[in-house]
């Protein structure tokens, strides 16, 4: 049987039940489409990075990216983020300007082991203005380096449907910044060294790193977030 003549063979064979029932289409009660399942609220975990310039509380979800919050806890709570330094400031000219601040630990004596990687198309954190997020090279390689979005960059976010690998895994987006949105931009700001990086990374080194002096669990602000 030709290709053609079996595709009109399995039409025939799906329109056939409804052919044999002409009374269907008028007696059958129209089938409402299933509601979607209501979100599921965020718990967040907040904590306080104290810089020199001013304090950054961020809003952890555990909720839905449970895996990367416990990871970062495991730095607060042991201390091993304190000291780390906030270092690279990235500023695209797009339209609209895009940028975001990086940081993390640089003594690898205190680096913990990789942890796995949750791509945002299962939890369901998009990359916005003020998005916490976690820097990596290859899926599951991100250790203690982290990124606060100073714009929106969807570019970040992971294809949907995407299982946590590359391609298309995006980053593993797990908070916000809850208070201190003015220390973060204050950091962005400041001078970046025009020789420090290599390749994409050239001209986005700050001059100097800034310390983040402790990093603690603290209470939700008062402003809310």
């Amino acid at each position: 049987m030709g290709s053609g003549m079996k595709l009109r063979a399995v039409l025939a064979l799906l329109a056939a039940p409804l052919a044999l029932s002409p009374a269907f289409a008028q007696d059958a009660a129209p089938v409402a489409p299933a509601a979607a399942p209501a979100p599921v609220p965020a718990e967040y975990v907040y904590v306080a990075l104290t810089v020199p310039q001013g304090v950054i509380t961020l809003a952890l979800d555990k909720t839905h990216a449970p895996l990367t919050t416990a990871n970062f806890l495991k730095y607060v709570d042991t201390k091993k983020m304190d000291g780390a330094v906030f270092y690279r400031a990235m500023h695209l000219d797009h339209d609209p300007a895009q940028g975001l601040l990086q940081g993390g630990v640089r003594n690898g004596a205190n680096l913990l082991p990789p942890v796995a990687h949750e791509p945002n198309s299962k939890t369901g954190i998009k990359h916005v203005t003020g998005t916490v997020s976690m820097a990596r090279f290859a899926p599951g390689s991100a250790q203690a380096d982290f990124l606060i979005l100073l714009s929106d960059m969807p570019s970040l976010d992971a294809d949907a449907g995407n299982d946590g690998k590359d391609p298309g895994a995006g980053f593993a987006a797990f908070g916000h910044v809850a208070a201190g949105m003015d220390v973060v931009k204050a950091l962005w700001n400041l001078p970046r060294s025009p020789t420090k990086g290599e390749g994409v990374m050239k001209g986005q080194i700050l001059e100097q790193d800034v310390k983040i002096i402790t990093a603690r669990r603290t209470k939700a602000p008062a402003t809310g977030g």
